[in-house]
Parts: C-alpha cells; structure tokens; sequence
C-alpha cells in the first residue's frame, strides 16, 4: 500500500518533468518571439524589395488617374521601385477599393482614391462592401478640387443664372452625366436648390460622361477643374459655373456657383490609402516618401496643372478628414435629395 508520503515522492519527478517542461517551453516561445521580431525588423529594413502598385478606382484619363500617375513617378523615384498604376473603374470607385481593401497589408498595394470612396458612398449606399475608416490605412492627402459644369459651346446659356432659367422652362429635358460622386451631388444639388427638374445618367468615370456630351447625348455634365479646362480649350464645351466657393486657380473666369444659388457650396479631395493593418515600420517609410514627393516642387506643379490645390496631410491629418469628411457629404446628399442604392 502506498502511504501519502510515498505518493507525494512518486509525484516529484513528474513536477520537476512539467516544471522543466513549461520552462523550456518559455524559452522557446520568447526565443520565436525575438526571433520574429528580428525577421519582421529584417523585412521593414529591406522595404520594399519589389514593385508596388496603385488601384486607381476611376477610368484612365480621370483626374484621379493623372494625379496617381504623378504620384506614382515621384514615389518610385524616392522607393527605388516602379510602380505600376491599374485602372479598375466601376460602381463610383467601389470595385477598386474592394480589390486593395482585400489585398494584403504588406506596403505593396495602395488606392489613389477620392472622398468618393472614402467619405460620399457612405450616404449614396444603403450597404458598402467595405469600411473606409476600418479596411484602410491613410498614408496621406495630396489636395482638392472643385467642379465645373459643362455644356456644349452652342447651348443657350452662359452663366448659372441663364442655365436655370433655361432649365425651368424646358422641366424633364436636361439629361445630365456623372461618374464620380462630386459629378452625381454636384448636379442632384443643382436640381434641388436652383428647382430644375433634370434626368440622371450614370457612368463609370467623368471621362465617358464628357464624351456624350460632346456628342450631344447628354446636355450637362460637372467635370473636374482639370477635365474641364482641357475641354473648354478644346472650344466644343464651355463652363457655366464651378462648385467651389471660391473661383478655381486654373480656370478663374468661371463663377462660383454659389453666386446664383444661395449656400451652394462644395469640393472633392484626392488622397493615398492603403489596406487596413499596415506594419508600422512600412507606413513609417511610405508615409516619409509620400511626404518628400509632395513637397518637390516639380510635383507641386503637375498636380497643380491637373487643376487640383496641393493641400499635403499626412496620415493622421488626413484620418481626421475622412470622419469629418462623411458627416459632410452626408449632409450635401441630404441636400441633394439622393435616396441610397
């Protein structure tokens, strides 16, 4: 039989077998730890090892195509990595942010985006597919435009004063393009606040919208400040009003629309994001190389051509922009009269 005392010494080896066990077990646990640490630390310091890419979520020739083209060339040259820039327009930049909100956040994809998919399409959608604070780490603002509403040279106004009093006497027969979120609430805030009854037709960029109406398939469409100079130079379209509060630098002819609507008023924004979880150590070195491109002058001056106001923030600037951001354009869609898809 054994006693209490025999139990007690057969149970020793079997504590000191666990009691080494659990410190082995700490050892190598703290030993991959360090070590992972030093691979990770490793990796950091070797970024990036390879090309990058920017998802531009609008139809190539879009001013958010320009300025990630410019961005890319002046970001390669800091990286010592090409970057290759990839179209994926459709559903109002939806599609693109999907693909770098799904891709990995290692500091190798990127969106070039605007407050389309980072602000507007929380109130245009009953349902995002993805989450523009939570799926994405900001790197940075790159600046801000406004929008020009655009008719073909021959049509019968030439301010915003004449275009709705043009639009009250002909209700139901001024068919609008719009392919961005500042192009669709440019417009619906038009129709609302001047009381034009207009039609809606969407496309997948501004681009194709002007497009139409060159060809006369569309009456109206708001483009961009740097689409809309390039067009009225072109001397087929001319430009009525600019959303801004203020006449834009690269076209200051053009009225501010809010000098014929009262309280009219409104922007869109470019910025750099990347997918959610971004190491600390890679957003460190994208962010600084961001932040040396935008202050090139050289740089500062083609986005400027592209008829976008430089406005640099870096990333946790530009986090607080985005919540700001939503509330507004959820406000200028209220005004709008939009109903969320």
């Amino acid at each position: 039989m054994q006693t209490s005392s025999t139990r007690a010494v057969l149970r020793t080896p079997h504590r000191i077998a666990r009691q080494i066990s659990r410190y082995i077990n700490r050892r190598v646990a703290v030993a991959a730890l360090l070590s992972l640490a030093s691979i990770s630390t490793a990796w950091a310091q070797n970024y990036p090892n390879k090309p990058l890419r920017f998802v531009v979520p609008f139809s190539a020739g879009s001013a958010t195509d320009v300025v990630g083209r410019i961005l890319a060339q002046g970001m390669s040259e800091g990286l010592g990595q090409a970057i290759t820039v990839e179209n994926k327009a459709g559903a109002n930049g939806i599609l693109g942010a999907e693909i770098v909100k799904a891709a990995p956040g290692d500091g190798y994809t990127f969106l070039v985006t605007t407050s389309t998919t980072q602000a507007a399409n929380v109130s245009l959608y009953k349902k995002l597919p993805y989450d523009p604070v939570k799926d994405f780490t900001p790197v940075g603002k790159i600046g801000e435009t406004g929008f020009i509403l655009m008719v073909q040279a021959d049509f019968p106004a030439n301010d915003m004063k004449q275009f709705i009093a043009y639009g009250k006497a002909n209700p139901g027969k001024l068919a609008y393009g719009w392919g961005s979120s500042g192009s669709l609430v440019s417009a619906a805030m038009v129709s609302q606040m001047g009381g034009v009854d207009v039609v809606s037709i969407p496309y997948k960029s501004i681009p194709p919208a002007l497009t139409d109406l060159l060809a006369g398939q569309i009456q109206f469409a708001f483009a961009d400040v740097g689409n809309a100079v390039a067009q009225m130079n072109g001397g087929k379209l001319k430009g009525l009003g600019v959303t801004t509060a203020r006449r834009a630098g690269k076209a200051p002819q053009i009225s501010p629309i809010g000098d014929t609507i009262k309280d009219y008023a409104m922007g869109a924004w470019f910025g750099l994001m990347a997918p959610a979880n971004l190491p600390a150590d890679v957003a460190a070195k994208v962010g600084k190389a961001f932040k040396d491109v935008m202050a090139r002058p050289d740089i500062r001056e083609k986005i400027a051509n592209a008829g976008i106001d430089v406005d640099y923030q870096d990333s946790a600037q530009l986090a607080k922009t985005i919540d700001s951001e939503i509330k507004k354009w959820a406000g200028w869609v209220k005004t709008a009269n939009i109903t969320p898809e």
